[in-house]
């Protein structure tokens, strides 16, 4: 522990307590939490910045989307609009966010809203489409106002929350003691080769209750996709040099990723969910061009590359040759039957409750 963070603990204490006693309120019923006839599940973390929850919503939709009609709720983090939004295949950065953009140019064939309220929320969805079969809450832990089916917690491989502190000292939106609110804790960006001593050790730290499933998780990379279809030709197998830039919490995954398809990274940092502009882009363009070799690729994250593709900015980028690689979710040892089969079984069970009442 630094200095630093030993001089913030008093504050990061006072902060845990407040969200404490705001937890009590909701155990004692002072504040309400209200359960949904819908299956509804939540997906969240302790920590402030990325853990993972937008590829493990996207592995929920195809595990149900066959057969199941669904609808994802988020509060769309810093949209310019209020209130209730359905997403079309037309919608704006600027109206839903990112992440209900990203699921929504991905599959069409779900509902995509956004409401700051989620009960508000949940309640114009079903009586919107009323033949819903699930709703997935992004980012919903500490929405307490509404009691999902099921809680997600997911936890960053390199950064896990029973090693940090709540904030200003560290990341933690609340005390460690919160997580025993999951149904199904899960272990993200885990090396791709996770060995039966590592999950032993990371079990045995995590100490999860009787009722709770404890998974692991790894990245799994797709192949290299252009932003724009006019710049394939462009894509090769390996560089010299690659300029990575990227708006989410934590890029070294994809770091990892581009070390191995090229000889020199350059990498820019933008802060979480950062919201480009002209002048941004003309910086990395410029960057790139003083890169010298004629070998040389511009990579970002899937999620920068929705922002940029469907915003204000999407003309300045027509002459910007820019790649991302999509990325799946993918379970270690079989924890992907023990998650599937208990996501199924709950809609399954649940799926038509409301339809009924």
């Amino acid at each position: 522990m630094d200095v630093l963070c030993m001089l913030l603990l008093p504050f990061a204490w006072l902060y845990g307590l407040i969200m404490l006693v705001r937890g009590k309120f909701f155990k004692w019923k002072i504040l309400p939490s209200e359960s949904f006839s819908i299956p509804v599940i939540s997906v969240g973390n302790l920590s402030y910045g990325g853990t993972g929850k937008t590829p493990l919503v996207e592995y929920m939709i195809r595990l149900l989307n066959e057969d199941k009609y669904i609808a994802t709720l988020s509060r769309g983090y810093k949209r310019k609009t209020k209130g209730f939004v359905l997403a079309t295949k037309n919608s704006l950065l600027e109206e839903i966010g990112d992440e209900p953009l990203q699921y929504k140019t991905k599959f069409d064939s779900i509902e995509v809203a956004v409401h700051e309220r989620r009960r508000k929320g949940i309640k114009q969805l079903m009586s919107t489409f009323t033949d819903l079969d699930v709703i997935l809450l992004d980012d919903a832990f500490q929405h307490r106002y509404v009691k999902p089916g099921i809680s997600i917690l997911l936890t960053d491989f390199h950064k896990l929350y029973i090693k940090d502190f709540p904030i200003p000292a560290g990341t933690l939106r609340e005390f460690r003691s919160a997580a025993r609110r999951a149904d199904i804790i899960i272990v993200t960006k885990t090396p791709s080769v996770l060995s039966p001593i590592t999950r032993r050790r990371l079990t045995g730290l995590i100490k999860p209750k009787m009722h709770q499933q404890l998974l692991f998780s790894c990245i799994n990379y797709d192949k290299p996709v252009p932003l724009l279809e006019k710049h394939r030709k462009l894509l090769k197998q390996r560089y010299n040099s690659i300029l990575l830039f990227s708006g989410i919490a934590n890029s070294y995954p994809l770091q990892e990723k581009l070390i191995s398809m090229c000889y020199e990274l350059h990498v820019m940092d933008f802060k979480d969910h950062h919201t480009y502009t002209e002048k941004d882009l003309e910086k990395i363009k410029g960057n790139f061009d003083n890169m010298f070799t004629k070998n040389k690729a511009i990579f970002t994250t899937e999620k920068d590359a929705m922002r940029l593709n469907k915003s204000v900015l999407s003309e300045v980028i027509q002459n910007i040759p820019i790649f991302y690689i999509p990325i799946k979710i993918k379970f270690h040892n079989g924890d992907n039957i023990i998650f599937d089969d208990q996501i199924r079984g709950y809609v399954e069970k649940n799926t038509g409750n409301h339809k009924l009442s």
